[in-house]
């Protein structure tokens, strides 16, 4: 929603200072900050009433000006007698600071610097929608005057006098018009004079101000989908990487089988791994060019993340069983902007982004282009047990030695943005490659030190929105992407913990009995496509189709240097098809808000099959099955929401889990997809503006029940993904924060408790009837802390001190019936704590960042899945730069 308000202000007599702007210049601003968003507005004398069913206005509060800052005037203008008048844009956030103040209307080089620079320091009350501080633009212009010539002497003696750096009403800006059908509902509110607070504000005259309306992130957070949304602006400024920063959220667990690079289990509700679906800007995590983990995704390209809880909206086109998680990388598109990242830590480990963007507002033409590179040889110290001299097991913390991770990759994006006949056309190419040692086991009893294993992808993606009149919208990315992933096991030593080469093999191959060396194709085609009609402010439709079309091929030369028929050699494709419906309601006057939706799931797998025999035999398969769901909020009072959703859900299988992945997972044609209904009830919590400060709580509980549950079965580093049980998950998590008044301090927390059983009755799991599934654990925590100091060394710096602390209760490695007392085999509970000193400042053109971070401050001994040990304690330093 887009709101432009007028404030008028009594002016000091003898003064001519105005802080003013466009009426279209605000308007188009704020249209390109927010986006098209219907919204009824509030009433005013002489407008059109709204509809009886309409919602009630919100109630917006314009900001105010607290701190007014002179600008310096240029010495060179003032001694060559020159006067100017610099128009700008400021952005203020919902703290009433000064984020950004970017020239309009250029004065020359001096003058614009000095505008920027006092802008920068200026200090508002913030904009407010019922109360609530929310970001704001205002268009404002700075002149300079100097004062009149002095007078000739006279009997008077003469007073000094000093060049005048005053703020004024500006031109209107020369911006494109829109169309019709591209502007929004706008209402100008006149407000009652306002005192200024100080002589500097008490010349102001008047201010118009485009405010946002709520951003994407609140309006996820109110609508009734099932969402959790994470902001990374300070994360970002962090020595963490995506896996951690998303470990902190509740209900959610992130292990890995070891440091940076490593493969990591994402589980949300108890559910874990590809029954959750991964997102770049609506496009599947396996597509978007940055690697197929997505705790290796660089945190400075992330914006935002939301994280849906088990029900899954039709515009994802996604076909999940657990939930979805969604990974927004920057939206904004305006001007130009450049930004750096590096980080150095503990065994040797180096990270790097790049990024920059520039728009060419005349013709809309925008360019942006980023990059990222990742070395560490993760040669961390773990606890293992090596023979001593007489041949007994003794403890032994010894450096990893086979355990090096590289990644890098880079995308390049051009088109055009905010034009008449789309708001964004845009081509993307990108490619990345990954290398990755592999050092032992999945359960690390046997150090390897010639198996290796990396992919590589490259491919292009073509995006597309826009609205069209009578409330049509349509968005739509389709691409294509080439993946090669290589395994290589031709080793012919066997290995101890301290690198040595112990024992030449009778053949080579230190996993298997045999020597590996796989390389697999992948070709994959894909669409999402969404259309949104908007019959009127209440009703809303919405239709997604989401076609995709996988083809794989690959060859183990190992095995055909032998002369033995080669299983990848096979034709094997994938057609998948998922189509959603939703249907979304508002009803009274906006607090009742309800998406129900139809989903159609469709699948061709096509693939020859080695039989015994050394023949191949075609292997197809075609699934189709039906989903259906509800989301529903209300709107107990402005800061009380409840929430309630439910989805029986589908999951079709996977390429890498039908034909394996050519590393350590191999195929099974035959899989079934997982089905499960998905039920969520949530109750949150909101008082942002209080004496006491900022309250914040949800409380979520959940239920899922899962038919032919997909998880890899084997033994020796070798696995196949099989339907081996039915299970159910039944959980709780909780989150509380607060934050005081003035921001100084905040704290939060949060705890999830989960019960995840099997219910299998028959199969070869049925004897495990009834007991946890092994290997998860049940109950997690999050506390964090944040002290933030601002104007510690200049007016717009900050220092904060932030402490995350996480715990892990004890769990089973396998059944937990299996074995008696201490013979059973558990991980212990875990407690980790991690500090971050940061230290940012400001000044007219850029913004730096330094921080120190410290991860597993007390060296605690820590695990994930099947024991792996994860690196102790970790010192790094982050450097961020943006201009």
């Amino acid at each position: 929603m887009i709101t432009i308000f007028t404030i008028n202000h009594p002016a000091n007599a003898g003064t001519r200072a105005r802080v003013g702007g466009s009426t279209l210049l605000a308007l188009l601003t704020g249209l390109l900050i927010s986006g098209p968003v219907l919204a009824s507005a509030p009433q005013v004398e002489g407008a059109e009433k709204p509809p009886a069913s309409a919602s009630p206005a919100p109630a917006i509060e314009a900001p105010k000006l607290l701190e007014f800052v002179e600008a310096a005037y240029p010495a060179q203008a003032e001694r060559e007698r020159r006067e100017a008048t610099v128009v700008l844009r400021l952005t203020l956030d919902a703290q009433g600071a000064v984020t950004e103040a970017e020239v309009l209307e250029p004065a020359g080089p001096d003058f614009d610097e000095a505008a920027r620079a006092a802008a920068l320091r200026f200090r508002f009350e913030p904009a407010k929608r019922n109360g609530v501080p929310m970001p704001s633009r205002i268009a404002y212009s700075y002149e300079f005057r100097l004062p009149p010539p002095v007078a000739a002497p006279s009997d008077k003696p003469a007073s000094a006098s000093a060049p005048v750096a005053a703020p004024s009403e500006p031109s209107a800006a020369s911006v494109p018009e829109r169309t019709p059908e591209q502007q929004e509902p706008t209402t100008t509110v006149e407000t009652a004079p306002t005192p200024a607070p100080g002589p500097d504000a008490a010349n102001v005259e008047a201010i118009e101000v485009t405010v946002e309306g709520e951003s994407e992130a609140q309006r996820l957070r109110e609508s009734a989908e099932a969402v959790r949304v994470i902001e990374t602006e300070q994360l970002q400024r962090e020595a963490v990487d995506l896996g951690q920063a998303l470990a902190r959220t509740e209900g959610i667990g992130v292990r890995r089988a070891g440091g940076l690079g490593s493969r990591s289990r994402f589980s949300l509700a108890g559910l874990t791994d590809e029954q959750i679906r991964f997102f770049i800007d609506g496009v599947p995590l396996e597509l978007a060019g940055y690697g197929p983990e997505f705790a290796n995704v660089p945190v400075n390209f992330v914006q935002r993340m939301e994280i849906y809880q088990g029900v899954v909206p039709v515009r994802f086109g996604a076909d999940s069983l657990g939930g979805a998680v969604q990974i927004v990388t920057t939206e904004e598109v305006r001007g130009s902007r450049a930004a750096a990242s590096y980080e150095i830590g503990s065994f040797d480990t180096h990270r790097l982004t790049l990024s920059g963007r520039h728009l060419h507002e005349p013709t809309g033409l925008f360019v942006r282009a980023s990059g990222f590179f990742d070395s560490t040889p993760n040669d961390y110290r773990v606890d293992v047990e090596v023979p001593d001299d007489l041949g007994r097991l003794v403890p032994r913390t010894l450096p990893r030695f086979h355990d090096a991770f590289r990644a890098g990759g880079g995308a390049v994006e051009a088109g055009f943005v905010e034009r008449p006949w789309a708001r964004r056309l845009l081509l993307r190419a990108f490619a990345n490659t990954t290398s990755k040692e592999i050092q032992h086991d999945v359960t690390m009893e046997t150090p390897y030190g010639d198996v290796d294993s990396g992919s590589s992808s490259a491919g292009a993606t073509l995006r597309f929105e826009n609205a069209y009149g009578s409330g049509l919208t349509a968005d739509a990315v389709g691409g294509y992407v080439f993946r090669r992933s290589h395994f290589t096991d031709v080793g012919t030593c066997a290995y101890d913990w301290f690198g040595r080469c112990i024992q030449t093999l009778p053949q080579p191959g230190e996993i298997e009995s045999r020597a590996v060396e796989r390389v697999v194709h992948q070709h994959t085609g894909f669409a999402r496509a969404n259309v949104g009609w908007t019959l009127s402010p209440d009703h809303v439709f919405r239709l997604a189709i989401a076609p995709t079309w996988v083809a794989r091929s690959g060859e183990d030369r190992a095995l055909r240097a032998r002369g033995e028929v080669d299983p990848l050699t096979g034709d094997r494709s994938i057609f998948s098809l998922v189509t959603g419906l939703e249907y979304e309601h508002d009803a009274l006057g906006g607090r009742l808000e309800n998406i129900a939706f139809l989903k159609d799931y469709l699948q061709l797998s096509r693939a020859d099959l080695l039989l015994p025999s050394n023949t191949f035999q075609p292997a197809d398969q075609d699934i189709h099955h039906l989903g259906v769901g509800d989301s529903l909020r209300f709107r107990l009072s402005q800061a009380l929401r409840a929430k309630a959703s439910y989805e029986w859900a589908s999951r079709l299988p996977r390429p890498d889990e039908l034909f394996g992945d050519g590393i350590l997972y191999g195929e099974n044609l035959l899989l079934r997809p997982e089905r499960s209904h998905n039920l969520n009830l949530e109750l949150a919590l909101s008082l942002p503006d209080t004496a006491a400060g900022e309250f914040r709580g949800s409380v979520l509980g959940f239920g899922r029940l899962v038919d032919d549950f997909i998880q890899p079965v084997g033994r020796e580093g070798y696995f196949t993904y099989q339907n081996v049980i039915e299970a159910r998950s039944l959980g709780v998590s909780g989150a509380a924060g607060w934050t005081s008044p003035g921001r100084l301090l905040s704290l939060d927390g949060n705890a999830t408790f989960q019960d995840f059983r099997n219910t299998s009755t028959e199969g070869p799991f049925a004897e495990f009837e009834g007991q946890r599934l092994p290997n998860r654990p049940h109950l997690l925590a999050n506390g964090s802390a944040r002290l933030q100091w601002t104007g510690v060394a200049s007016p717009r710096d900050e220092l904060s001190l932030g402490w995350h602390s996480r715990y892990i209760h004890s769990f089973f490695r396998g059944w937990e019936r299996l074995g008696q007392g201490d013979s059973k085999q558990t991980i212990d509970a875990q407690l980790l704590h991690s500090l971050a000193l940061t230290y940012v400042t400001r000044t007219s053109r850029a913004t730096l960042s330094w921080t120190v971070d410290v991860q597993n401050l007390t060296d605690a001994s820590s695990f994930d899945f099947l024991g792996v040990q994860r690196p102790g304690r970790t010192v790094a330093a982050k450097l961020v730069a943006e201009l």
